[in-house]
């Protein structure tokens, strides 16, 4: 059985039991909508401060809500230990990091489809006028969320804080990540669009996702075992 299939497996897995339950989904659903409604009360409707502002809303929700999905995702292999099982499991070890990264990165990717329209309706944010940069940023940075988060994630699953350490070590190797998704996100909404500047961000997402899978990938098993 290849790599990628099991993987697959693993991912779906995942997505069955969240389609079946749905306790995430729409916890991170929510909570991003809230944000979003917070940030249109708190912030003007001046189509100015909203070009501005409204990159950084987006990422922020994403952000906060991911992190949210990630931790509970997470809690439910430690429920129900099954993170054991699946390391015994007869397959690679990185079948299992890849299939947990995908199952996180399309819950993330579903926060940003929540957060995205609802912002380009609370706000008025210009979001849609470069729909296919957008997309390939909020994709790329899904995924780099999702490979960087799995592994922390899984470091911590036995410590008893973790829901207050996973935010302090993620974040600081997020920074780049979000910092590129909002500068490309705010390249693409101007009010001169700079089409060069977004895809040289876009470009930068990309370059972050293949470092820090390869990292993720290597020291996976290592964290996880220890």
């Amino acid at each position: 059985m290849s790599l990628f299939r099991q993987a697959g497996r693993v991912a779906w897995k995942d997505l069955r039991i969240e389609l079946r339950s749905r306790e995430i989904v729409y916890t991170m659903a929510f909570f991003a909508a809230l944000i979003v409604v917070v940030f249109s009360f708190a912030f003007p409707r001046d189509i100015r401060i909203v070009r501005g502002a409204a990159p950084g809303m987006l990422w922020v929700a994403i952000a906060f809500a991911g992190t949210i999905g990630l931790g509970r995702a997470f809690d439910r292999e430690r429920e129900n230990d099954t993170m054991r099982a699946l390391l015994l499991a007869p397959i690679p070890r990185l079948a299992v990091f890849l299939g947990k990264a995908i199952a996180i990165a399309v819950l993330v990717l579903v926060v940003a489809a929540v957060g995205t329209p609802l912002l380009a309706l609370f706000l008025g944010a210009p979001l849609f006028e470069n729909p296919l940069p957008l997309v390939i940023s909020l994709v790329l940075g899904a995924i780099g969320f999702a490979s960087v988060g799995s592994v922390f994630a899984a470091t911590l699953l036995k410590v008893r804080s973790r829901d207050v350490l996973l935010p302090v070590v993620l974040y600081p190797l997020l920074i780049p990540l979000f910092v590129a998704g909002t500068s490309a996100t705010e390249a693409l909404i101007a009010e001169r669009v700079n089409l060069d500047a977004a895809w040289y961000w876009i470009s930068f997402l990309g370059i972050y996702d293949a470092a820090f899978l390869v990292v993720s990938i290597w020291t996976f098993e290592s964290l996880v075992i220890e």
